[in-house]
C-alpha cells in the first residue's frame, strides 16, 4: 500500500529555497513508487512504497529541521502517472489533510489514513520519535551512526577517542533504545492505518 508524503518547508519567506538540496538528497537515496517532486512554492511531494521507508524518511526531515510533514496512508489511483504532481487517490488527499493539521502542531508532523483510529496511532508514536531526534545531540548522534554501521560499543568508543562507558551514556541520552523499540511499531501502525489490516494475534488455525 503506497504512503504520499506532503512537505512545506516552514518560514520559507523569511529564509532561502531549502527544497531543492531536500530533494536532491531523497532522490539519491531513497526507493520510491514516484520520486520526490516540488508540486508548489516551498512544497513538494512523493510517493514510497512501505511502512519503513515512510519512517525513515519523516525522521531524515525532523533531523533536519524546518519542515511540516504530512503524511498520507491509503491506496492511490493506477497506474500510477510519470509525475508525482499527477497523482490522485486516498493517500494524496489524506496527505493533503495531515500536511495542513501538521501546520497547526508542536511537532509538525501529522499522519491521516483510510482508518483514523490507527492513523492516530501511528500519529503519535511518530511524533515521539520526533521528539527524540530533535532533541539529540551531536556526540549523541556521532555514537549512533557509529555503532548503526556495525562497530561494538568498545570499536566506536576507540574511533571517538573516549571510553566504552561514555558511548554507552551517550547511545542512553539519545535514547537509542526508545527508538528502536518505536519505529517497527510506527511501521506496523502506518501500514494499518492504510489498509485496516490487522495480524492475527492467535496465530494460524
Amino acid at each position: 500500500m503506497p504512503y504520499v508524503l506532503t512537505i512545506d518547508q516552514r518560514a520559507s519567506r523569511r529564509g532561502p529555497d531549502r527544497v531543492a538540496d531536500v530533494l536532491e538528497r531523497l532522490n539519491s537515496t531513497v526507493p520510491a513508487l514516484l520520486p520526490f517532486e516540488r508540486t508548489a512554492g516551498d512544497e513538494f511531494q512523493g510517493v514510497l512504497a512501505d511502512a519503513g521507508t515512510t519512517v525513515d524518511v519523516v525522521l531524515q526531515l525532523v533531523r533536519l529541521g524546518g519542515w511540516s510533514i504530512g503524511v498520507g496512508a491509503g491506496p492511490v489511483q493506477t497506474p500510477l502517472p510519470q509525475s508525482t504532481r499527477a497523482g490522485a487517490g486516498p493517500a494524496f488527499l489524506s496527505a493533503r489533510r495531515a500536511v495542513d493539521a501538521a501546520k497547526q502542531r508542536p511537532v509538525r508532523l501529522a499522519v491521516r489514513g483510510v482508518v483514523p483510529e490507527d492513523a492516530s496511532d501511528a500519529q503519535a508514536v511518530l511524533t515521539a520519535l520526533a521528539v527524540v531526534v530533535e532533541r539529540r545531540s551531536d556526540q549523541a548522534w556521532e555514537a549512533i551512526a557509529l555503532v548503526e554501521s556495525g562497530l561494538t560499543q568498545a570499536e566506536a568508543a576507540a574511533r571517538l577517542g573516549i571510553s566504552r562507558q561514555a558511548v554507552g551514556q551517550r547511545l542512553a541520552a539519545g535514547l537509542w533504545d526508545l527508538e528502536r523499540d518505536l519505529r517497527p511499531t510506527g511501521t506496523r501502525l502506518l501500514t494499518r492505518a492504510a489498509d485496516g489490516e490487522r495480524p492475527d494475534m492467535n496465530g494460524p488455525t
